[in-house]
């Protein structure tokens, strides 16, 4: 191949900004995508297209979204969501280990990041069947999220995969970046790739590392998570084997973040054990706030109304993987089933129906006398308070073993569904550390010249759980702050 001044290695979301944002700055990209162009785009190829990002309220939300609802706000509510609501929300449910440069670039380059989004021809639609109930006539939405990318995550990839090819960027399909070393005599940086069967060495000044954690290698999973994460379902892309990790620890890059943490969500227990293709949504179960979790022994074991469902559905999984065989159950009745997600009315769900709550445990083979008895104690501990899933509502189940902080109405109106669902894994959250410029840092902290990460593999904003769409808006910021520095180490400022 020839010189190129700036390489990416992984062409999902947070390359793709990268090697646009290189670009831009009269850089020579080559962006190496380890996957087909059939299956190209990573992990952001199987999204909802969900941003999250700070904005003060409709004024901002229409520099992004082009809806006459907007216009209308006797027929939708969007609030306001600050970037101290922000900072607070990744604080929270990162038990404060999110490192706080990394969280102040991220929630202060959000919203122009989503306005430079928009200007490569990303569009945007509001989130209505995620993020938004209609109560009393108006479509309220709910937990910070209020777009997604129209249609969804191909979506998303399809345009920055066509603003990348208007910006001249050179994308080489089914090449695995599999060594990364300093070539003194090129005065620039080796990258070895296993294309389409062939060996290719490429060199530039500058590499951004943007192929995603190690969710996809089994063993590497079993290592950092525990033996049980061997067998775990992957959600998305089977290319993020953590060899972007792998590489940058060959050359010194400091390992950083929670290695023994993931995104992890309920996922269909009869989903196939790597994704096939398919949109992830078609296996996702989470609409859990609804009802009620249980084991297999018939017992509760989360407060499903703890928070918003974004902001605790990437931490049930790893709840339920410890549980027995790894298996859960989300139990609902006829009160709610209109609110149901739509993935839960598709085609090949596993779905249980039972007339009485014992016919529905020996269906589900669940311990049927300890069901009855947590089912009883749930019922008899629900307040009186108004049920609203738009707002957390304070309607309560208190005085049990784990509450249910919102959303609690009894379970007594059949039929009763139930849906049984296993974990399915996302990404993790170890990886490599990075400065606020995506630049990596070695074990002392200091740059490595001409190096930068993004995405998945550059760690430290995630710890314990996150906040649903801050995975994507995170990946936007950062990958296209390596991209302009990596053009600038190039001799590119722009």
């Amino acid at each position: 191949m020839d010189a190129a001044d700036v390489i990416v290695i992984g062409g999902g979301n947070a390359g793709l900004c990268a090697a646009l944002a290189a670009a831009e700055r009269k850089a020579r990209v080559l962006l190496l995508e380890r996957a087909p162009s059939e299956a190209r785009g990573g992990n952001s190829a199987v999204t909802a297209g969900v941003f999250r990002f700070p904005y003060r309220g409709i004024e901002d939300i229409a520099q992004i979204v082009k809806d006459a609802s907007l216009d209308q706000p006797d027929k939708i509510e969007i609030g306001r969501y600050s970037e101290e609501d922000f900072s607070t929300d990744l604080r929270r449910v990162t038990q404060g280990e999110a490192d706080p440069a990394l969280e102040r670039t991220l929630v202060s380059q959000a919203f122009p990041t989503m306005r430079w989004l928009c200007g490569r021809g990303v569009e945007f639609v509001l989130a209505y069947d995620r993020q938004s109930f209609l109560v009393n006539g108006r479509h309220r939405f709910w937990g910070g999220l209020i777009v997604k990318t129209k249609g969804e995550g191909p979506g998303l990839v399809g345009a920055l995969y066509r603003a990348a090819q208007a910006a001249r960027v050179t994308v080489q399909y089914g090449a695995r970046a599999t060594g990364l070393a300093w070539d003194p005599a090129a005065g620039a940086w080796r990258v070895t790739a296993t294309v389409d069967g062939r060996l290719q060495e490429s060199h530039a000044r500058a590499v951004v590392l943007a192929c995603g954690g190690f969710e996809a290698n089994p063993e590497m999973r079993a290592a950092h998570l525990g033996p049980r994460w061997k067998a775990a379902k992957v959600r998305g892309t089977p290319y993020n084997t953590g060899d972007g990790i792998r590489m940058g620890r060959g050359v010194g890059a400091r390992p950083f973040g929670q290695w023994s943490g993931c995104h992890a969500v309920a996922w269909d227990v009869n989903a196939p054990a790597a994704n096939e293709g398919r949109l992830v949504q078609h296996f996702e179960r989470d609409s859990y706030p609804l009802g009620i979790y249980v084991n297999a022994h018939g017992e509760r074991f989360v407060d499903e109304g703890e928070d918003f469902r974004n902001y605790t559905y990437a931490r049930y999984g790893q709840e339920i993987m410890r549980q027995p065989l790894q298996v859960a159950f989300q139990l609902f009745d006829q009160k709610v089933v209109h609110l149901l997600k739509k993935p839960y009315t598709l085609p090949g769900t596993t779905r249980l129906e039972g007339e009485t709550l014992e016919a529905l445990a020996r269906t589900a083979r669940i311990e049927v006398a300890t069901l009855k008895r947590t089912i009883a104690a749930y019922n008899a501990a629900v307040n009186g308070e108004e049920f609203n899933p738009a707002v957390k509502d304070g309607k309560a189940a208190l005085g049990i073993t784990p509450p249910k902080s919102n959303w609690a109405q009894r379970l007594d109106s059949p039929p009763y569904l139930c849906f049984p669902v296993t974990c399915g894994i996302t990404f993790t959250f170890g990886g490599l550390r990075i400065g606020p410029d995506a630049a990596l840092v070695n074990a002392d902290d200091r740059k490595l010249a001409g190096l930068f990460a993004c995405g998945e593999l550059a760690a430290g904003l995630f710890y314990h759980n996150y906040p649903g769409g801050s995975g994507l808006m995170a990946g936007a910021v950062f990958g296209r702050l390596a991209g302009m520095g990596a053009a600038a180490y190039a001799g590119h400022a722009g």
